[in-house]
C-alpha cells in the first residue's frame, strides 16, 4: 500500500514550471511597466539636474555677494576689454559673457571668483543639466593660461558693444542701474550654425533648452520655462549681434524677479 501511493504523491507535489505562454505574458507586462516608468524616470532626472543647477547658481550668488562685500559693493567686473581678434570673445569692458578667462588667461567675469570665493567648488560654474558633454574639467584647466568658458552667462553690467569702451555701466550691487537691472546670471541657451565651430562659436544649451535658471541680484534663483525660446539666443551664421541679443535676454529675465 505504501509503495503504491508514494510515487503518485511525489508526482502530484512536483512544482510546475512556467509555460511558454505564461513567460511571454510576464515579459509583456514587464515591458509595459518599463515603457510607463522610463519617461517618469527621465523626467525625475531632468528635474533633479535643474534643481542642482539652481543650487549651483545660489552658490555663485553667495560668492558674488561676498565679493561685493569685500570690494566696496562692486560685483566681479573687468578686466579691460581686449582688441578684436579672430578668437577673442571679450572685446568690450563689462560686456555680457560666459567667459572665465581671456586669451592670455586673465580671469574675467565669474572667473574673478575662482581664486578665493569659489576655490573649493569651481564646478558650480558648470550646469549639471548641460545638453552637451560637460567641459568643466577642460575649461577650468585653461583658466590662467587661455580663454575658458562656463555654462552660464554673466551680466557684467549693461553693455552690449562688440568693441571699444562704453560710456557708462553699472557695477555696484546696491545700485545696478536706472532700468531695473535684476538678473545677473542665467543658463547659456545658445545656438549657432555648425560652420562657426571653426571660430570656437558653438551651440551650447542646458535643460534640453526647455527651461532656464536665473540668478537675481538679491541672491534668489528662479526656474522659468523656455519652451517658447524666449531665453534662447540663436545667431544662426551671423554672430555679430550676439552680445546685443544676450543682453536683451537678460532684460527680459529682469521681469521674472
Amino acid at each position: 500500500m505504501l509503495r503504491s501511493c508514494c510515487p503518485s504523491m511525489r508526482v502530484q507535489d512536483r512544482p510546475r514550471g512556467f509555460t511558454l505562454v505564461e513567460l511571454l505574458v510576464v515579459m509583456a507586462i514587464l515591458g509595459l511597466l518599463t515603457a510607463l516608468l522610463l519617461p517618469a524616470l527621465r523626467q525625475a532626472r531632468a528635474v533633479a539636474r535643474r534643481t542642482a543647477c539652481g543650487a549651483n547658481l545660489r552658490h555663485v550668488g553667495t560668492a558674488i555677494h561676498l565679493y561685493a562685500h569685500d570690494f566696496d559693493d562692486i560685483i566681479p567686473f573687468g578686466p579691460e576689454g581686449r582688441p578684436i581678434t579672430g578668437a577673442n570673445f571679450y572685446t568690450s569692458t563689462g560686456s555680457v559673457t560666459s567667459l572665465l578667462s581671456l586669451e592670455d588667461g586673465a580671469p574675467v567675469g565669474l572667473g574673478l571668483l575662482l581664486k578665493a570665493y569659489l576655490a573649493h567648488q569651481p564646478t558650480v560654474l558648470f550646469c549639471p543639466g548641460a545638453d552637451q558633454a560637460s567641459e568643466a574639467r577642460e575649461q577650468l584647466a585653461r583658466v590662467g593660461h587661455a580663454q575658458a568658458q562656463s555654462d552660464y552667462y554673466y551680466r557684467h553690467a549693461s553693455v552690449d558693444l562688440l568693441g571699444g569702451t562704453p560710456e557708462f555701466y553699472y557695477v555696484r550691487l546696491s545700485n545696478l542701474g536706472r532700468n531695473g537691472i535684476a538678473a545677473l546670471v542665467t543658463d547659456v541657451q545658445f545656438k549657432a550654425h555648425p560652420a562657426l565651430a571653426a571660430f570656437q562659436v558653438k551651440t551650447r544649451t542646458n535643460h534640453q533648452n526647455a527651461f532656464s535658471n536665473i540668478l537675481f541680484a538679491a541672491g534668489h534663483v528662479k526656474t522659468v520655462s523656455n519652451r517658447a525660446d524666449e531665453f534662447t539666443v540663436d545667431i544662426g551664421a551671423f554672430p555679430y549681434n550676439a552680445l546685443e541679443r544676450i543682453l536683451a535676454m537678460f532684460e527680459l529675465a529682469d521681469d521674472y524677479q
